[in-house]
């Protein structure tokens, strides 16, 4: 096993020291941070939101969001106070001495400017004395680091004419064209999908070490964090409840809270029972006075409510802040396979389906066939077909053409053709909820507007309807008089289950919906789906993630280039690949490459 060891202060290229950032109110928002990170390394800052990782990522930049100030500490890189830092002095800093990979791409690089001119104009504002020439080639050595052509035919390119994953690349050139000390990564493979993932993350790694670079990557995926950081810190309400090596941290987790997460985590090797934390993390006006985590953690004490635990080593390089710290392994009990399965009868199936953007074909000749009863998995890489295809079975599609089947008879592309009672027993579950549900209606308007459109019921019926669907995704009634944004990303995502669970449908399409979700709200929605399942729910789950296929499916299908090259019941694709593209889907969720 390859433990990574802690950086001494002597050795140490990033040092934070008592970190405290408040609310104007003077709620603190994150408190007592220490962490200190060596030139080569890098330090994976992990969980739930609102757990302040975000904040302390900003915060390593000198900067915190409005409505808040820091009000205490040091954050020393190479020996630099940052937070001494001011105007000019700190806006050289901010790339020279420390660089920053935001999560979107789409929404950092200016649609208007080409490639080459992002990369030119951060050389002239930086570095102005350098020639043409020079920035030139600094440039074409940057693009050879992380992967990409240094062409005049790509620098001329727009950011819409690139992938995700060279976008993400693009962003990385970026931070490490001005060779900074320091790099601060938030979340920068949250929507790519499993290959482009893992060149990126192989990436990073490797410029890390070559350059001596220092890295602090931001994240809520766990698998990620363990084949990357070389030391992980745990925050939970604005504080570090764990700090250990990556090997340590996942082997043997101390803190009650880290083993929750973990045990929270799919995993792409086995079919384990995931186990949700149960209630939330506070918000930072609502944490309690003892542990932050004691209201939701099973071992808590009376001595947990009335003093917050203090840290302490409980092996070499591994400190947690808990009263009653675990030992040894974390065991997960393994899931339930289902039976009686493969007898289920074909519910929704398509026959040579055919789609296209303007003239060029995404899919041609497509069959699939849902069973009854069973959640069937989509996977592939982006831009493989799986969203059209997806959209095709709602009936949302554009320029499809084929023929459906569903429950025995036939199934009009068009939703605008199909019945109502077609529309309402096929529903689709979209990526992003915030997007998908008006801002301007309360939860209970947005209920209670699909129950009375499809089952024509009075409003006092309406309501209360709502009200038992929402019991039924684990929401309180409460939520009904709520916004949008009054609600976390969990439980905007439970919510838009909730409209179409009002529906009362016989299919679920599920496009991506636990690609951005804590492991532990994850862990949650999956369970709930599984139970739907056990009424009857047939379920297409579209995803990246061959760990919660593992997790949630009963068969996964395999889509390349619009064409389904592999099928079959999901322990047998995922444990005995036979394509060679599938093979390397799984090679790349293992982060293998990395």
């Amino acid at each position: 096993m390859n433990i990574v060891t802690f950086p001494s202060s002597a050795t140490a290229l990033l040092e934070v020291r008592d970190l405290h950032v408040h609310l104007a109110d003077g709620t603190p928002i994150v408190s007592g941070i220490s962490l200190s990170v060596a030139p080569g390394q890098i330090l994976g800052l992990v969980g739930e939101s609102g757990s302040g990782k975000s904040t302390i990522g900003s915060a390593l930049l000198g900067h915190v969001r409005p409505g808040a100030r820091i009000v205490n500490g040091s954050i020393l890189v190479e020996g630099v106070d940052v937070l001494s830092l001011s105007g000019k002095a700190l806006q050289q800093a901010r790339g020279k001495l420390i660089a920053h990979v935001p999560q979107d791409p789409a929404a950092t690089l200016n649609p208007m400017m080409r490639i080459g001119g992002h990369l030119h104009e951060l050389l002239e504002v930086h570095e102005p004395t350098l020639s043409k020439a020079e920035r030139g080639e600094r440039i074409a050595a940057v693009l050879s680091d992380v992967g990409l052509s240094a062409s005049n035919e790509f620098l001329h390119r727009f950011p819409h004419q690139l992938s995700g994953g060279q976008q993400q690349r693009i962003l990385l050139a970026l931070a490490f064209l001005l060779k900074p000390r320091l790099i601060v990564l938030d979340e920068p493979t949250t929507a790519l999908d499993v290959s482009t993932q893992a060149q990126v993350i192989q990436t990073i790694a490797s410029l890390c070490k070559m350059r001596q670079v220092a890295a602090v990557y931001v994240s809520h995926d766990l698998d990620i964090v363990r084949h990357l950081a070389d030391t992980v810190t745990v925050l939970y309400a604005g504080q570090i409840v764990e700090s250990a090596s990556r090997d340590t941290l996942f082997a043997a987790p101390a803190h009650p809270y880290s083993r929750g997460l973990l045990a929270a985590a799919p995993d792409i090797f086995t079919r384990h029972q995931l186990a949700p934390i149960p209630g939330q993390a506070p918000a930072p006006a609502d944490r309690p006075m003892g542990c932050s985590f004691g209201p939701r953690c099973a071992s808590a004490t009376p001595a947990c409510a009335a003093a917050p635990p203090p840290a302490k080593d409980v092996a070499p390089l591994h400190r947690v802040a808990c009263f009653h710290p675990s030992s040894g392994p974390l065991v997960r009990p393994e899931a339930q396979v289902r039976s009686g399965l493969s007898a289920s009868p074909i519910l929704l199936e398509v026959n040579d389906l055919s789609a296209s953007y303007g003239d060029a074909p995404i899919f041609t000749g497509l069959r699939l066939a849902l069973p009854s009863g069973r959640c069937s998995a989509l996977v592939g890489e982006s831009g493989s077909g799986k969203t059209t295809l997806a959209r095709a079975l709602a009936g949302l599609g554009q320029h499809v053409e084929g023929s459906m089947r569903f429950d025995g008879g036939p199934l009009p592309i068009d939703n605008w053709q199909r019945s109502m009672e077609q529309r309402r027993r096929i529903q689709y579950i979209f990526q992003n909820p915030y997007r998908a549900l008006n801002p301007r209606r309360t939860i209970g308007q947005t209920l209670t507007a699909v129950i009375r459109h499809f089952f024509g019921l009075g409003p006092k019926d309406a309501e209360r309807r709502a009200a038992a669907v929402l019991q039924r995704v684990a929401l309180p009634s409460g939520h009904l008089h709520r916004y949008p944004r009054d609600l976390s990303g969990g439980e905007r995502q439970r919510v838009a289950i909730a409209r179409a669970l009002a529906c009362e449908p016989d299919v679920l399409i599920c496009d991506e919906i636990t690609s951005a979700l804590d492991v532990s709200v994850q862990a949650a929605i999956l369970d709930l789906l599984r139970s739907l399942q056990g009424d009857g729910l047939t379920v297409l789950f579209v995803t990246h993630d061959l760990a919660v296929v593992r997790a949630i499916a009963d068969n996964v299908l395999v889509l390349r280039h619009g064409r389904i090259i592999e099928q079959g019941e999901v322990d047998d694709v995922l444990d005995a690949p036979k394509e060679n593209y599938t093979r390397q889907l799984m090679a790349s969720s293992r982060h293998d490459a990395a």
